[in-house]
C-alpha cells in the first residue's frame, strides 16, 4: 500500500512584537513552527525596527518574515499561528486593537490562493500598505507575484516607500534555516 504524499504549499508569515524580548519570541516562534508536523521553515528575513501603526501610542515594533513549506491547510496553519501567539503570552481578547503585544503572527500569503472568509483573508488585506511587512518580504521573495494583483512584492514595496513610515533593517542572523 502506498501512502499518498501531501502537496506542499509555500506560505509567508509576518512576525511582529514590541513587548518584552521580541527577538527571543521570534526565535521561539520559528522553532515552534519548524517543529510542528507539516511545517518547515525555509527562509527568514532580517529583523526590522518599525514605527507603530494605528491610534495607540506605543514603542516601536520589531518585524520579520518567515517563509515556510507546509502540507497543512491554510486554516490549520492560522490556528497554529494563533496557538504560538498564545504560548508567547498574547491574549487577543484584551487590550486595544493594534496595541502593544509580545508576538503577532500573520498569515500573509498561502501559495497562489486567495481566501476570503470570516476567519481568514489571504493575501493579507493590508499587505500592500504596510512597509513593515513589505520590506522583509521583499528581502526574501522580491519577485513573488501577489495572488490576484499581478504585482510583485518588490513593486508593492517601492510604491509603499512613499508612505513615510520609518523602517530600519537590523540583524540578519537571528535564526538559522
Amino acid at each position: 500500500m502506498t501512502i499518498p504524499i501531501q502537496p506542499s504549499t509555500r506560505a509567508c508569515l509576518g512576525l511582529g512584537g514590541n513587548v518584552g524580548d521580541v527577538r527571543e519570541a521570534f526565535r521561539v516562534a520559528a522553532r515552534r513552527l519548524g517543529t510542528s508536523p507539516g511545517v518547515q521553515v525555509v527562509a527568514a528575513s532580517s529583523i526590522y525596527r518599525t514605527g507603530p501603526v494605528g491610534p495607540v501610542a506605543q514603542d516601536d515594533f520589531l518585524n520579520a518574515v518567515l517563509v515556510v513549506q507546509t502540507t497543512i491547510p491554510a486554516h490549520a496553519l492560522l490556528s497554529l499561528l494563533l496557538k504560538v501567539e498564545r504560548e508567547a503570552g498574547r491574549d487577543r481578547t484584551i487590550g486595544p486593537r493594534w496595541g502593544p503585544r509580545p508576538l503577532d503572527l500573520d498569515l500573509l500569503l498561502f501559495g497562489d490562493e486567495t481566501i476570503h472568509d470570516p476567519d481568514l483573508v489571504v493575501p493579507h488585506p493590508r499587505l500592500s500598505e504596510r512597509r513593515f511587512v513589505l520590506e522583509p518580504l521583499a528581502e526574501v521573495l522580491p519577485a513573488l507575484v501577489v495572488p490576484g494583483t499581478g504585482l510583485s512584492v518588490e513593486q508593492w514595496r517601492r510604491s509603499a516607500e512613499s508612505s513615510g513610515d520609518h523602517v530600519a533593517r537590523l540583524e540578519s542572523d537571528w535564526i538559522s534555516v
